[in-house]
């Protein structure tokens, strides 16, 4: 019995051993290939360390101040067209501009002492009666650099004392007067005038009698004298006689003044009176005045210094056109001269060759100028360039 259960056992055994051999054999599981060693890496060297840029320094603005005389900033005249020209530069220059506005005449020396205090490269005086002012100034602080619109030195009379009566008996160096031969262009408005006239009168006035006002009087009379040469007529003009022997060139009205405008319709509207129908207000903005005393009584004017046609619109249907200072241009030139480095003093003249004057167009009274009468006055034009026309003028200096 014994015998039997171990021999079954060891068939069990057998059995076992030959079903284990049969079975599938284990996949075996595939070892990750060694990765090769790499090979230290240098050490990077270090940077050698950037020295700090330099900032750039901006470039200081050139400073221009204008002091007005005291027709004010928005004279529409020629303190208004001289900042244009201040505006301009501003715009096409990069420099920086101020103004500051003359109330009075003992404003001036404070206003110029104040762009001085304030080192401005230009400080730009505007009007004849800055003249003593600016050349004081300009003499105490000779490497400061000065422009005065309508004057020039030297501008002593025999027995003159400099600094008091008049700015100085020697040219200054530092110092660029601004000038304009307006007689040019007065002497054309005086032909035209007297060419479109109706009643044969024409009138005119002043502000102040000095020489900046009475150049656009004394070159009016003498183009309407011209026109009555010319076409054997006998026009008149009220309000102003050139004599070369009296002081100031001749006689005529002046307000005494540059901003009442309610001066300036009671002059106007006193020529309109005598017969004038068209008015030449030689006064800054005291002519708008006479340009709304013309509105109303359906007369004819001419601006002064700038196109009024522009700078007034208001009064637009009075203008016949305007003796034009084209101070804009010659203050922009002398800003740039300073920019540039060209700056020096002396004296600017604008005349009608170089086209420092002129005459506005005709605007609405464009079709009512004959054209013979338009041709005229290109061929006036063309004489006075060519020294073949006294305006006048020469004769009072």
């Amino acid at each position: 019995m014994r015998k039997g259960m171990l021999s079954v056992l060891t068939v069990l055994l057998v059995l076992v051993t030959i079903l284990s051999a049969c079975g599938p054999t284990p996949t075996p599981q595939a070892t990750q290939a060694p990765q090769p060693t790499q090979p230290p890496q240098p050490t990077q060297a270090p940077q050698p360390t950037q020295p700090p840029q330099p900032t750039a320094t901006p470039v200081p603005k050139i400073k221009v101040g204008q002091v007005t005389d005291v027709g004010g900033i928005d004279d529409r005249s020629f303190n208004a067209t001289a900042w244009k020209g201040v505006q301009d530069a501003m715009a096409q220059l990069g420099i920086e501009g101020k103004y500051l506005e003359s109330q009075q005449q003992t404003d001036y020396e404070r206003n110029i002492k104040e762009f001085l205090d304030q080192k401005y490269d230009l400080i730009i005086t505007v009007g004849f009666l800055l003249g003593t002012a600016t050349a004081t100034a300009a003499k105490e602080n000779p490497n400061q650099k000065f422009a005065i619109v309508d004057y020039s030195y030297p501008d002593c009379w025999p027995g003159a004392v400099p600094g008091k009566d008049c700015g100085s008996d020697t040219e200054l160096p530092n110092v660029l007067g601004l000038t304009f031969s307006t007689d040019e262009a007065a002497f054309l408005a005086g032909y035209l005038a007297a060419g479109m006239s109706k009643t044969g009168k024409v009138g005119t006035f002043g502000g102040i009698k000095i020489p900046p006002v009475t150049i656009f009087m004394v070159g009016f009379e003498k183009g309407v004298a011209y026109y009555n040469e010319k076409h054997g007529t006998n026009v008149q003009v009220l309000g102003w006689k050139t004599d070369p022997t009296k002081e100031g060139c001749g006689d005529g009205l002046f307000t005494g003044n540059f901003e009442s405008t309610d001066d300036g319709r009671r002059f106007a509207t006193s020529l309109m009176d005598e017969g004038a129908d068209i008015i030449l207000p030689v006064a800054g903005p005291v002519g708008l005045g006479s340009a709304a005393a013309c509105k109303e009584r359906g007369m004819m004017l001419i601006g002064v210094d700038t196109d009024w046609y522009i700078s007034a619109p208001e009064y637009k249907e009075v203008y016949l056109t305007s003796i034009m200072k084209n101070m804009d241009v010659a203050v922009f030139d002398t800003i740039k001269a300073v920019v540039d480095g060209t700056f020096k003093g002396g004296k600017y003249v604008g005349t009608l060759k170089n086209n420092g004057v002129g005459i506005a167009p005709f605007h609405e009274f464009e079709d009512k100028v004959p054209a013979e009468l338009k041709a005229e006055l290109e061929q006036i034009k063309a004489d006075i360039i060519a020294g073949k026309i006294n305006t006048g003028w020469a004769d009072c200096q």
